[in-house]
């Protein structure tokens, strides 16, 4: 990202999850960051958010599924209700995070100018053991198995991120400036 970048004038780092339909990947990962924010002290530093690319289960609560393989792995999706990613949010975040390569394109189409293309990231692209996993998996047709293994994909992930972003977290606002004097780093 440009390091001329605004930043939010409050400190607050936005980052938005986008998958297909916003029920399944998008609100766990969603979910796993703000988590790993709230454990680190540090929930009032980011803002977390989560859409869809399509308007399919707009207003709808997250997969079942979805909601269970957080339960079990001790977070809350209970409160989620999907929506579509809105192209008029690039100016409002720091960091757009897609879950696999077909929303990256659709997102990429989406974006305007070259800092709201510098904001999209894969998500596989911040844990450096995905080894050749670059998109996520999509569980929707599949098994509860499936749900599980997926979250605890996303889980390292979004670990991997949230060691990336804390160090500027930790600090004051224009410590996130310093994130972006390189438009090839992952964040």
């Amino acid at each position: 990202m440009p390091a001329d970048r605004p930043t939010d004038a409050s400190g607050v780092f936005r980052v938005c999850m986008v998958c297909t339909g916003n029920i399944c990947r998008s609100p766990m990962a969603e979910v796993v960051l703000r988590r790993l924010a709230f454990d680190a002290g540090l929930a009032d530093r980011i803002a977390v958010s989560s859409a869809g690319t399509g308007e399919w289960h707009v207003g709808e609560k997250a997969d079942p599924r979805t909601v269970s393989s957080l339960e079990k792995s001790g977070y809350d999706g209970a409160d989620h209700r999907a929506r579509q990613f809105d192209p008029g949010w690039f100016d409002d975040l720091d960091l757009v995070i897609v879950l696999d390569r077909s929303h990256e394109r659709v997102v990429r189409a989406w974006a305007t100018t070259d800092s709201d293309r510098s904001k999209i990231r894969l998500l596989s692209s911040f844990d450096p053991d995905s080894g050749p996993l670059i998109d996520v998996p999509d569980p929707y047709y599949s098994t509860d198995a499936l749900f599980d293994e997926v979250l605890q994909i996303i889980t390292r992930a979004c670990i991997a991120l949230f060691a990336q972003l804390e160090p500027a977290l930790r600090h004051t606002p224009a410590s996130f400036t310093a994130l972006y004097t390189d438009t090839d780093s992952k964040v």
